[in-house]
């Protein structure tokens, strides 16, 4: 994987949903993947340059915490690329 990788992780849908508008409303970024985690939990993952998925991270998680529970953020820079086999 050649790109940074950001996720955005709620205890609701419809709060992943606005992670997700407000991501690629934010910032360059493409969604990669969109995982219903179980128990509630919905993972909001994207992909870009660094910069764009700190941001669209950022912007999500703020979107996100006006309708329901941020459980988790993270931005990774460089994923190895056996990550890739994740998504």
């Amino acid at each position: 994987m050649k790109e940074a990788i950001g996720m955005v992780e709620t205890r609701s849908l419809i709060g992943a949903i606005q992670a997700a508008d407000a991501m690629t409303k934010a910032a360059n970024v493409k969604i990669l993947d969109f995982h219903f985690v179980g128990s509630g939990l919905v993972a909001v993952v994207v992909t870009g340059d660094v910069a764009a998925v700190k941001a669209a991270v950022e912007s999500g998680k703020e979107e996100a915490a006006k309708v329901a529970e941020v459980v988790s953020t993270n931005v990774i820079p460089r994923p190895h690329d056996e990550v890739d086999k994740i998504f």
